[in-house]
């Protein structure tokens, strides 16, 4: 079976026989089965290269297999000089779309279906353009205008369930979608992310992990897939397979940013020693200073005066002085000796960490701030929409708003396992487009 599929692969790209959807799903799924056929591939395109005298169609075909190899300069260059036919319209569209020139790639869908390429297929493909315009409602209308055969594709099915999801629609309906769209055909590269997404975002790794990787076996590769796997690969210290994704992604796309900055933090992090239990303890340290205050049995007074002072968590309590309690009104020894209890149980001390407390020139008290600004501070941190690095690191030390990422330094994040210089400059530039900044930025 396996030498039969390895000449198909050569067969589709060199022979004169047709070249259509049919044969492109044909060459994609043969290397998906065995990774190894890409080097074949690629020896075959360049043998097509070696034609003197290419024809019409052979300039669409090549211009298509560098479409798949990524190469999308030289793809645009070699089917804007083809036959000007639908295939070559289609994928011309294509190419505009990965390049993030989406006005085009519509331009480019309408001329396909003017020449005779699937109606149906291009209202998919025009959706998922207007999706990534901002105009997910313009994206639902046009699905909701396909009707029999393709609405039970894992194309149409795929692009439902990522409209529904940047609609902020149901998140059952969303993964159903996505679900029903892998029944349909389990080598759904966008199905397989998205679903693998909506589980990475909600912690289950174990099962974003395996999605992950069954989307990084389909050829193309999603090039989101790859660089969420390698996360979660680092997540697990497997940064030789977390290595191995990034440099898969430079294969293609050498100048890749985002995989070059990865890259750069996974190499440096093979070679720095990572004390397990240390980072064990400070997790476990992080949890408890997470535990309201309201969790304890404290009297009237008591509770009355730290809501007056602000004070929500144990870690709040960590970070106040002795001296800063009593000079509270009505918070006298009593109540003292009650917090002092309270935190000795935990085997914490008033005080503790008051190093990390918001020096009082760094900015207002909440009081002192408008109601807008107050607003913004309160904002949960899901609101700076962070890579899947710097959004682990928020949760790992309980940095739920806003407002609590503002009163930590760059040093304290640094702290967090795998949290490096690619992803602080990240949360300051998110940082600085609300006019925002670190504690001693």
């Amino acid at each position: 079976m396996m030498p039969g599929l390895n000449s198909e692969v050569s067969e589709i790209v060199l022979s004169n026989a047709s070249f259509g959807p049919q044969e492109i799903s044909k060459l994609a799924s043969a290397i998906s089965e065995d990774y190894t056929r890409y080097s074949l591939f690629r020896d075959a395109v360049s043998e097509l290269e070696t034609d003197e005298k290419p024809t019409p169609a052979t300039a669409v075909r090549l211009g298509v297999c560098y479409y798949l190899l990524g190469n999308y300069k030289t793809a645009r260059e070699t089917l804007e000089n083809a036959d000007g036919g639908a295939l070559a319209q289609f994928y011309l569209g294509k190419i505009s779309f990965s390049r993030g020139e989406y006005e085009e790639a519509i331009q480019c869908y309408q001329a396909a279906q003017t020449a005779g390429y699937s109606a149906d297929e291009i209202t998919l493909a025009t959706a998922e353009a207007k999706r990534y315009l901002g105009e997910p409602e313009e994206s639902l209308r046009l699905l909701d205008q396909l009707f029999g055969p393709i609405e039970q594709t894992s194309e149409y099915l795929y692009q439902r369930g990522a409209t529904v999801s940047a609609l902020g629609g149901n998140l059952s309906e969303v993964v159903a979608l996505y679900e029903r769209a892998i029944e349909s055909n389990g080598s759904h590269a966008g199905a397989l992310f998205g679903l693998a997404l909506e589980n990475d975002r909600r912690g289950n790794d174990v099962k974003a992990l395996e999605l992950y990787e069954r989307a990084t076996s389909i050829f193309p590769t999603h090039v989101g897939s790859l660089l969420n796997l390698g996360l979660l690969y680092e997540d697990k210290d497997d940064y030789h397979k977390a290595q191995r994704c990034y440099e898969r992604i430079l294969d293609i796309f050498p100048t890749h940013s985002r995989a070059l900055l990865y890259m750069k933090d996974t190499v440096a992090s093979k070679d720095m020693f990572y004390d397990e239990e240390a980072q064990k303890q400070r997790d476990r340290l992080a949890q408890v200073l997470s535990i309201p205050v309201s969790d304890f049995e404290l009297s009237v007074r008591s509770r009355n005066c730290l809501v007056k002072m602000g004070i929500i968590t144990l870690g709040d309590l960590t970070r106040t002085t002795e001296m800063e309690l009593l000079a509270s009104k009505n918070f006298g020894e009593t109540s003292l000796i009650e917090i002092r209890d309270i935190l000795s149980s935990k085997n914490l001390t008033l005080g503790q960490f008051v190093h990390e407390k918001h020096a009082e020139d760094s900015g207002a008290e909440m009081e002192e701030m408008s109601p807008a600004e107050r607003e913004l501070l309160e904002q949960p941190i899901a609101e700076l929409k962070l890579s899947v690095r710097a959004r682990k690191c928020m949760a790992r030390i309980g940095i739920t708003t806003i407002g609590e990422l503002t009163r930590r330094t760059g040093d304290d994040l640094l702290e967090c396992k795998n949290f490096g210089v690619t992803s602080l400059v990240e949360v300051r530039e998110k940082l600085t487009v609300l006019n925002l900044k670190l504690r001693n930025d």
